[in-house]
């Protein structure tokens, strides 16, 4: 005889339950930001770069700069790009699977 699961999601993978409930798209974009707002941050660390450098550099201001470093935020390709080639990296988007 086999016992019914409690929760229904146990076992299951979380993709999966992330499209049950509607949100795998945000979640990704949001995990994505995170990962690249994270590693313009440790350039920036480790080439001891501020926050107000990183604009000049940028041709923009300090605030745009912080949207770009905060992963709860809106930001462009564009504008991850160019923080990106601020810090001496490049960043690339490519299509898999």
């Amino acid at each position: 005889m086999t016992k019914a699961r409690k929760n229904p999601h146990l076992g299951s993978r979380f993709s999966d339950f992330l499209d049950e409930e509607g949100i795998r798209e945000s979640v990704e974009t949001e995990a994505i930001k995170r990962v690249i707002a994270l590693q313009i941050a440790d350039a920036m660390k480790k080439k001891h770069i501020s926050k107000s450098t990183l604009a000049k550099r940028m041709h923009t201001s300090r605030t745009m700069v912080d949207r770009v470093l905060d992963p709860t935020r809106e930001s462009t390709l564009g504008s991850l790009a160019m923080a990106a080639s601020a810090v001496g990296k490049h960043l690339r988007v490519e299509l898999v699977g």
